[in-house]
């Protein structure tokens, strides 16, 4: 399996684009950080290593990003767009407070199953599918009760 800087830089080559020192330096802070990142959030950290990547840049690159497959935006319902690695990572849901913003990342081979079945019986092939739950976690509701 190839590494995620070899996958973008054959991404870019492709569209006839260069793998930058910025583009690098922000595929590279995203690596490092396991937390789902807005952009805002991802270039304050890129910023913090290289004062000169521009947030346009950052924003630029993570299209790229998407668009080649190795990250996937996020939508928790809280009006900001984040971002995971989605390449060499096994596919996972995610449970949300609506409360506090807390995310935890699911999987369960059950629902995986039957969400193709579903797609079968409607003679859809499913090729991909998010799947957010949304409620209340544990500690919000002990601070309401």
């Amino acid at each position: 399996m190839k590494s995620v800087q070899e996958v973008f830089a054959s991404y870019l080559s492709d569209k006839n684009l260069k793998m930058t020192p910025q583009r690098r330096l922000i595929l590279d802070t995203l690596l490092r950080h396991s937390e789902h990142l807005s952009s805002e959030e991802l270039y304050s950290k890129v910023k913090k290593r290289d004062k000169s990547v521009g947030q346009a840049t950052v924003y630029r690159t993570l299209k790229l990003l998407c668009e080649s497959g190795l990250v996937e935006p996020l939508d928790f319902a809280d009006g900001l767009t984040r971002y995971e690695m989605s390449y060499g990572e096994d596919h996972h849901d995610h449970l949300i407070c609506e409360r506090c913003g807390k995310n935890i990342e699911i999987y369960d081979a059950t629902i995986e199953k039957q969400q193709i079945q579903l797609a079968k019986e409607h003679g859809f092939t499913l090729l991909r599918h998010k799947m957010y739950l949304y409620g209340i976690c544990p500690d919000c509701r002990r601070e309401n009760a």
